[in-house]
């Protein structure tokens, strides 16, 4: 019953291409009313008042909201535990003030959607306006000096002496490295439906985790965490935005309240530009010394990034050049200026996707100035240890990564001086830089239920946001189980289930599947308890010691004949299914046991031992590693860059399913892709609106875009992280993208180009 490390395919892949698979706006419950938020025009001030005579006496209105009539809220419940994070730290219409364009200023509900967006055009407010602050370079004096990202991180490093050091180095290289802002723009918009029963809430959200708005909105209206219930089970796409809770999650719950009649309020696409989150702007400064043999002798790596008085959430672009090289004389800073735009949040691989374009690209400047081939330059100065913690990795093959990525692609063929190779009118590069994500792993629980007709169910108070939970999940309880994979149904996204975290920091299958095999073992060892004490199995009076367990049947070792199915046992028992539920308990468990004091633990709950994995976080470093490789066709003359071929080598441990995991990296690169050459959400510094509001403007990566990419893993498991040896893969593949098609270009051209996106007019320019 080999399951796990097969391409399976998804578990969900029919209920999606049939259209059967329900997103959390396409759910329709009885007496269901429509919202539609009313959003900011500026971008700093104060309201001075509302005209609503006009959208009253609009048809089928319920319900104007707005900070003059809404009711008194509590403050958001902790999300830490579950490892998410609220989008904007106030609740939603608590006062007058203005802090970014398309700020959400009022809601109005109405008996059909139609009528509520017409209503919403007859809203209107008047201001007292302020000149918005939108340009982070003109705050650059007055921005902070956070000491640590997310209360955990170091944001301010010094290793050494990088000063210098780096004034003593034989060969010196320091640029800007510049990103932009960028939107996750996931195919469904975000959306909540909300109705109340009494003091109970019950929400579809659509979310990257059904814990993070549970445990808000408990808060936000003082009801116990077990009185709200969320469900999520499809999820389009997240990329962070869905990671957080946003403003009309609550405002829909708060309407519902209200007139107590169910509340759909799904945003439009221009509504995610504003008001759900976006990458902030970067300006990497960094300045890289070494000597004549080509060892780094010193780094400064100095970040100044925009960020909201809402959040305090900032893009930590500096965290990968602390450790992806080894480097003794090392500088991080990192400032935050913040600006009149909408709370910035996490989006795929935040930190680690701009901070590879700039640590990659002076990589590769320096490679260049030295005359050293740059993986030759990487290997020099690969890290055998984390230089940061002074700790062994947990597992690293890079090297590995890099051999076999150079001889994918084809490495031997690049020339050293830029513009060496032409393919007829066109110029031709190759171009690569290192992918890295930390690897991750938190408190997770899970639930098996075992039928009398053998059939099992396992479940999670998580989300599959298209990444394959559901199929890997399904795959790590069948071969635990040693069933068939067509008996086991994966269940995720309703907060009835055990907790489990968010779909995000590439860390849910390190967390679940070990959860899930657990509860499938607790299950087996739990059913022999009661085989052995039951007259009627055959089983009945050996010792538990002396029973094994294959093919989802228990037999007595010595006499393999002798045994019974699992499906037997729960039969003879005359229940409806068999439970087992458990909370693996990890590296975060004492902030996730502060969190769970406020949640409902699964009635059948039992805390499992600490896994032997947990007694290593404090002896190594755990992150993924791998290598990116492309070759590029570049029109001199209308400077448009094509990608022909890509290869992406990842070390990542076990690869529990090659198809999605291969998925994963692919979307990843796409995303790299649309990261380096087209996206870009530029904002007007008059008025802080966004220019790019649709996928019209905003230019992701399409089919044509993207070449034909090779994905191979070195599937070597990492001992330390969990019994199965497995990381996430979900955001690695997004970094080092951008660097390593900019060093391309620069292979093929012989321009440098710092600042993304990599656009024909920067080309020529």
């Amino acid at each position: 019953m080999k399951t796990v490390g097969q391409p399976v395919n998804r578990q969900d892949g029919r209920l999606k291409i049939t259209g059967a698979a329900k997103y959390s706006a396409e759910w329709s419950l009885p007496n269901m009313t429509h919202a539609v938020p009313v959003q900011s025009a500026i971008a700093r001030g104060t309201i001075r008042g509302f005209d609503l005579d006009a959208a009253k006496k609009a048809d089928g209105v319920l319900l104007i909201l707005t900070h003059e009539n809404r009711p008194a809220m509590g403050k958001p419940g902790d999300a830490s535990a579950v490892g998410g994070l609220i989008g904007e730290n106030v609740v939603p219409l608590t006062d007058n003030v203005i802090h970014y364009s398309g700020q959400n200023i009022a809601l109005v509900v109405a008996e059909t959607y139609e009528q509520a967006r017409y209503a919403a055009t007859l809203v209107k407010a008047t201001y007292d306006a302020l000149p918005p602050d939108v340009e982070m370079e003109k705050l650059r004096g007055s921005a902070m000096e956070p000491e640590k990202f997310f209360g955990t991180e170091e944001a301010q490093i010094v290793r050494g002496t990088p000063e210098s050091a780096l004034a003593g180095a034989a060969q010196k290289v320091s640029a800007r490295y510049i990103t932009p802002h960028g939107h996750h723009h996931p195919i469904e918009p975000h959306a909540t439906i909300a109705t109340w029963d009494g003091d109970k809430l019950t929400m579809y959200d659509a979310s990257q985790g059904v814990g993070l708005p549970q445990r808000l909105a408990a808060g936000v209206f003082n009801v116990p965490v077990e009185n709200v219930r969320v469900v999520c089970h499809f999820t389009g796409g997240g990329f962070g935005t869905k990671g957080s809770t946003w403003p009309h999650t609550f405002l829909a719950a708060m309407a519902s309240r209200m007139i107590k009649r169910p509340v759909k309020l799904p945003l439009m696409r221009q509504h995610m530009t504003s008001a759900t989150g976006h990458r902030p702007a970067t300006h990497q400064d960094v300045a890289m010394g070494a000597d004549a043999t080509g060892k780094i002798a010193a780094l400064q790596f100095d970040t100044l990034t925009d960020s909201s008085t809402l959040t305090t959430f900032f893009e930590p672009a500096g965290l990968t050049s602390r450790l992806l090289y080894a480097v003794d004389n090392y500088g991080m800073k990192h400032k935050v200026a913040n600006v009149n735009l909408g709370a910035p949040i996490y989006m795929r691989a935040p930190g680690e996707a701009p901070g590879t374009f700039g640590m990659d690209s002076v990589m590769d400047e320096m490679a260049h100035a030295l005359k050293m081939d740059p993986v030759a330059f990487r290997v020099a100065n690969h890290a055998d240890i984390d230089p940061n913690l002074k700790k062994p990795w947990s597992s690293k093959h890079l090297k590995a990564c890099y051999e076999r990525g150079a001889e994918m692609i084809g490495w031997n063929k690049r020339k050293m001086e830029p513009g060496g190779l032409r393919e007829g009118r066109y110029l031709v590069g190759y171009g690569m830089a290192t992918a890295t994500y930390p690897a991750n792993r938190m408190a997770c629980g899970a639930r098996v239920r075992v039928y009398p007709d053998g059939r099992v169910t396992v479940s999670a108070a998580s989300n599959d946001i298209g990444t394959g939970t559901y199929t890997v999940l399904q795959q790590v309880t069948a071969e635990a189980f040693g069933v068939p994979l067509h008996r086991v149904r994966a269940e995720l996204g309703d907060t009835t289930m055990p907790s489990a975290p968010i779909a995000g920091g590439s860390w849910l299958t390190a967390s679940l599947a070990p959860a899930a095999v657990e509860a499938a073992e607790q299950a087996m060892a739990e059913l022999t308890t009661l085989a052995v004490a039951d007259k009627k199995s055959p089983l009945s009076g050996r010792d538990a010691k002396e029973i094994a367990w294959k093919d989802g049947r228990a037999f007595v070792k010595a006499n393999p004949d002798k045994g019974e199915t699992m499906a037997a046992m729960v039969k003879r028992s005359g229940k409806p299914y068999f439970e087992t539920c458990v909370r693996a308990q990890t590296m975060m468990d004492a902030k996730d046991n502060q969190g769970l004091k406020q949640t409902q633990r699964p009635p059948c709950g039992a805390v499992m031992p600490k896994p032997e994995q947990d007694r290593d976080m404090d002896k190594y470093s755990f992150h993924s590693f791998g290598a990116q490789f492309c070759r590029v066709r570049v029109d001199p003359e209308l400077g448009t860059v094509r990608l022909t071929h890509f290869v992406s080598v990842m070390d990542v441990g076990t690869i529990l399913n090659p198809k999605t995991a291969r998925n994963q990296i692919m979307g990843g690169i796409g995303f790299g892709i649309g990261m380096a050459l087209s996206e870009e959400t530029a904002y007007d510094p008059r008025n802080g609106r966004p220019v790019a509001r649709n996928l019209a403007d905003y230019h992701v990566a399409a089919h044509a875009d993207v070449p034909d990419i090779q994905v191979e893993f070195l599937n070597i498991p990492d001992p330390h992280l969990n019994r199965l040896g497995a990381r996430g893969v979900g955001e690695i593949g997004t970094t080092g993208v951008a660097a390593a098609i900019a060093n391309a270009i620069f292979n093929a051209t012989g321009k440098r180009l710092r600042e993304l996106p990599l656009t024909p007019d920067k080309v020529i320019g």
